[in-house]
């Protein structure tokens, strides 16, 4: 799923009488919930943690990208459950998480995430891995709550000033786009009902599941675990996964550029490691240029930490955690090992 078609809210209305958060599927799933549900508020997230919690080494926790649900670290996730202990796990409306509250702002997700893993008893402090998308909610994560971070990974995530196509066609960076508005506060209470999803969505959504479905397992998401790739299938017949719109997106890129920026490194000595792919999938005659502003803009997230490291995984596209699994595998090592020193 591109990751503008994961960004714009198509939704599915279902008849009135249906009003469990849970009944936003459509098929239901072809194999067995891999984790447990867990109430964060009135509405439960799905989390898959595996390993042994050792005693002051930290949990691991992946953030999956945009379109995406805790099956994409499927050839990470086994190994690193080999030496710690690993949580994965399906945002609200994605995979078998119910639908959470709207709209879907960072701050919403990180404190989803933090809830999750209170709720649930997974031993602080965490090292969080981030892939695409991803790495927003991370990073007010670990903005919010600096003091349960023991390290991250960011792989391929998203700068704090991406490029954005206008309707004309025209390219800009997100920082030529912020208004000003307030970003909406955090919700602990009150997840959207299937009944309070516009009619007029329903064509869109429609439309949206037939093209998501039909691209579920372009390369290199074929190389997934066979059991991994029919989850993938299944999630984009379910609505919540479409759920997803940020109105305040611009916004908060803005507040994670501000914070960026108060200091030189503003996460102190915290172990930090930033991939970059290192195989070009930018088309067209500014191809170049802009791939040349991904990796200028990854540099400048590595150097958020005096020990943070940029990394340039060669054999791989975007998704790093599926065309080089070890790399990650061997990055969260490094963590847990740095977050000892």
């Amino acid at each position: 799923m591109n990751a503008h078609a994961a960004r714009v809210l198509i939704v599915f209305l279902l008849p009135a009488e249906v009003s469990s958060a849970f009944a936003q599927a459509g098929p239901p799933a072809p194999l067995p919930m891999p984790g447990r549900l867990v109430d964060v508020g009135g509405w439960k997230l799905h989390l898959n943690c595996t390993g042994n919690a050792v005693a002051g080494q930290p949990t691991v926790v992946l953030e999956a990208g945009a379109g995406d649900i805790s099956v994409e670290w499927s050839l990470v996730q086994p190994d690193i459950a080999k030496f710690a202990r690993v949580c994965s796990y399906d945002r609200a409306g994605s995979g078998w998480s119910e639908l959470g509250p709207y709209p879907r702002t960072f701050h919403q997700i990180a404190y989803e995430l933090h809830t999750l893993l209170a709720n649930a008893g997974e031993q602080k402090p965490y090292v969080l891995v981030a892939h695409s998308f991803g790495g927003w909610p991370v990073r007010t994560f670990q903005i919010a709550y600096p003091n349960d971070v023991a390290g991250m990974v960011l792989v391929e995530a998203g700068h704090d000033d991406p490029l954005r196509m206008l309707g004309d066609g025209k390219v800009v960076h997100a920082s030529e786009l912020v208004r000003g508005t307030p970003i909406p506060p955090v919700k602990t209470s009150g997840p959207l009902q299937v009944t309070d999803i516009p009619p007029e969505a329903l064509g869109a959504i429609r439309a949206g599941m037939v093209d998501a479905t039909r691209r579920a397992l372009e390369p290199p998401r074929d190389r997934l675990p066979a059991d991994a790739q029919k989850m993938r299938v299944w999630s984009f017949s379910q609505i919540g996964i479409y759920v997803n719109g940020n109105p305040a997106e611009i916004e908060e890129l803005a507040w994670l550029r501000d914070e960026r920026n108060k200091s030189e490194h503003p996460l102190g000595n915290l172990p930090l490691i930033v991939f970059t792919r290192g195989k070009p999938e930018e088309e067209g005659p500014d191809s170049k240029n802009i791939e040349a502003d991904r990796y200028d803009q990854h540099e400048s997230l590595s150097k958020m930490s005096t020990r943070g490291r940029h990394i340039v995984a060669a054999g791989s596209g975007h998704h790093v955690q599926i065309e080089e699994p070890y790399l990650v595998v061997a990055a969260v090592r490094e963590m847990l090992a740095a977050s000892l020193k």
